[in-house]
């Protein structure tokens, strides 16, 4: 059975103006071509669809079961162009994005309001992960971008691209009821260096980790390990329940919880990057148009 759009719109128009002579004024086009359309759009579903006499036409049982799908799948074929459109221009489709905990409390939210703002019709799958984790994820192709503790370790830069979002210093977070830090807007971390650490683990986050260790042995420490998480916010959990201090990205400090203190440090501390990355190969119109805008916001 070979019906096509011509057909079904010609159907249509007859229906809508129950009069042969009108619907081809409609069309732009003569009575008897319109007729012999409509007899084959009959012939090819094995029914008649208008009842006529010379004064009337009307739509049979079959006609009327018949208009209301003609329709629908006009307007969906009418919609086609802009569909593919969106698609190709990044407009609509899905973003598949991870990323790390500290994101959540600086770079994540306005990049998530602004995306959404410009393209409403993506579809945004978000997962928190960490770093580790996400550039598994990458390889795989299981996620189109994440945002992570950067550098990137150097065997995956031949696959994945990246671009830094945010750089920013370590501060300290510990308990609020040690004294020594009452009043103070700065402290210097031999100030605590009777409590022990709270830490990601070296393996989700190697140059994390290694940054917040150098601080210590710069500052003439060795520091005992308490603890070790794997998200922030259980970091900053342990901090308030008096387990010991973290380091933690500034950004960090936006995280409130009752009984911690953030304090800047007069100790000299590397900054820490988060970025953006995903894999070379990745030709998304919906991850592009993202990539776009993430660097207008830089």
């Amino acid at each position: 059975m070979n019906i096509d759009l011509r057909q079904l719109r010609y159907f249509v128009t007859v229906a809508e103006e129950m009069h042969f002579g009108r619907a081809a004024v409609r069309l732009h086009m003569t009575q008897p071509p319109l007729s012999q359309t409509i007899q084959a759009l009959e012939a090819a579903l094995g029914s008649q669809l208008f009842c006529r006499t010379k004064r009337s036409v009307a739509l049979t049982p079959a006609g009327l079961a018949l208009l209301p799908e003609a329709q629908r799948l006009l307007v969906q074929a009418g919609a086609l162009p802009d569909l593919v459109r969106r698609a190709a221009s990044g407009e609509s489709g899905r973003l598949s994005l991870a990323f790390v905990s500290t994101a959540d409390y600086s770079v994540l939210p306005p990049f998530l309001r602004e995306f959404r703002t410009h393209y409403p019709h993506v579809q945004i799958d978000l997962r928190e992960a960490t770093t580790d984790v996400q550039l598994e994820d990458l390889t795989q192709g299981r996620i189109d971008a994440g945002l992570v503790i950067l550098p990137l370790p150097d065997k995956l830069k031949a696959e994945l691209d990246f671009a830094p979002i945010l750089a920013e210093p370590l501060i300290l977070a510990a308990p609020q009821n040690i004294n020594a830090l009452r009043g103070k807007k700065t402290v210097a971390l031999t100030t605590l260096s009777d409590m022990p650490l709270i830490i990601f683990p070296r393996r989700i986050a190697p140059a994390f980790h290694d940054a917040i260790l150098a601080c210590f042995r710069d500052a003439g420490l060795t520091p005992e390990i308490g603890q070790e998480a794997i998200q922030m916010q259980t970091i900053v959990g342990l901090v308030s329940a008096g387990m010991g201090i973290a380091l933690v990205p500034q950004s960090v400090s936006n995280l409130k919880r009752p009984g911690v203190a953030y304090k800047s440090l007069s100790d000299r501390t590397p900054l820490v990057e988060t970025g953006l990355v995903w894999r070379h190969d990745n030709a998304s119109p919906v991850l592009h148009a993202f990539l776009k805008l993430s660097r207008k916001k830089k």
